[in-house]
């Protein structure tokens, strides 16, 4: 990979994932996380070039939320700032580009949510096709299950398959002090356990999680003055399916699949963090991405242990940064999801230095 104009994170943090944030607005829950982003960067809030946040206005129940948000950096100096109505991976991807262009050498990813504040599965309802689906008021678990069924009926994956995938990020999410949900359990109890929607269960659901993350980035040789071992971006790329839930294969997921290719994916792979809120979504994108059995999947636990809306997919990059940082991990993906039935998908591969 060139190196001319290169693009690494160099700095990553994220509050607790909680059922409520015990906040009336993000501006409390970003100020700390903000100072542990840029404490480990190594930069000061005025090296900041270029602030980028992904939030939802809706959901957070007032006008222009993302501008109350802007509290959080500070009145002065003046800065250079956008947002995306979406989950902040997407906000990533913007200053990705933005750094790319030679218009900033660093800047401040960000996102946040207030799920608690209303009835999500309802809330969620409104990203559906307007016409047909969303009329209906189907709640996003119901969605989900729909997904699900289809997945088990064609023999692609097994309801104990689905409650493995939950004690294994139950059992990684102990080590991570964000997690919501954590602990050791076993398949077989959880399989006990009644159906929310068939034929998933709540260890097959995310939480709901209120929450924020923050990811820094910085170009070149910025990068390696920041950091030893910065996590550089190979590729990112993302792509959407149709917004009518039987105008694509949605066992399938056809986009995960082109935005890994268009990222980059193929190849030796140490981590993915997978943006996955249920989890038979986790085994349709290992089979879409082409993860082998060596890849480690969300040592962090993943959107099953905590999934603050607006954020968890910018944390699932983040946490597969922190892994490339450490010396975990020599190569790794993030990747983020949103829309219903993981229609609209974003993978980002970071390396160490070559």
């Amino acid at each position: 990979m060139s190196r001319q104009r290169a693009v690494a994170v160099v700095g990553f943090a994220q509050s607790p994932c909680r059922p409520e944030a015990g906040t009336t607005s993000g501006v409390e829950t970003l100020v700390p996380v903000f100072q542990r982003a840029l404490a480990e960067a190594g930069l000061a809030r005025r090296e900041v070039d270029f602030w980028c946040s992904g939030s939802c206005d809706y959901l957070a129940g007032r006008a222009f939320s993302f501008v109350n948000a802007v509290d959080a950096i500070g009145a002065y100096p003046p800065i250079c700032e956008s947002h995306v109505e979406m989950d902040a991976a997407w906000a990533c991807y913007e200053a990705y580009v933005k750094i790319l262009a030679g218009e900033a050498d660093t800047a401040l990813v960000y996102g946040f949510g207030k799920s608690s504040a209303g009835e999500l599965p309802r809330v969620l309802a409104l990203q559906l096709d307007p016409y047909v689906t969303a009329p209906l008021w189907p709640d996003s678990v119901s969605i989900a299950a729909l997904q699900a069924r289809l997945a088990c009926e064609r023999g692609i994956l097994t309801e104990r398959d689905m409650a493995e995938v939950a004690v294994r990020s139950r059992v990684d999410a102990a080590a991570n002090p964000c997690a919501q949900v954590a602990g050791a359990t076993t398949a077989e109890t959880l399989l006990a356990a009644p159906y929310v929607a068939d034929p998933l269960r709540a260890h097959d659901c995310a939480p709901v999680s209120d929450g924020a993350a923050a990811l820094v980035l910085a170009a070149s040789d910025r990068a390696r003055e920041l950091r030893d071992r910065p996590a550089w971006i190979a590729g990112m790329a993302h792509r959407i399916d149709p917004q009518g839930l039987g105008e694509r294969d949605l066992a399938a997921v056809p986009s995960a699949r082109a935005a890994a290719e268009a990222a980059g994916v193929a190849g030796d792979l140490d981590v993915a963090e997978l943006h996955a809120p249920f989890t038979h979504q986790e085994l349709l994108l290992r089979a879409a991405l082409g993860l082998g059995d060596s890849v480690r999947i969300n040592p962090s636990g993943g959107a099953l242990c905590g999934n603050p809306m607006f954020s968890a997919g910018l944390a699932r990059i983040g946490a597969a940064a922190e892994q490339v940082m450490s010396g975990r991990a020599g190569r790794a993906v993030g990747h983020a999801t949103s829309g219903p039935a993981l229609q609209q998908n974003l993978v980002c591969v970071l390396e160490a230095e070559q």
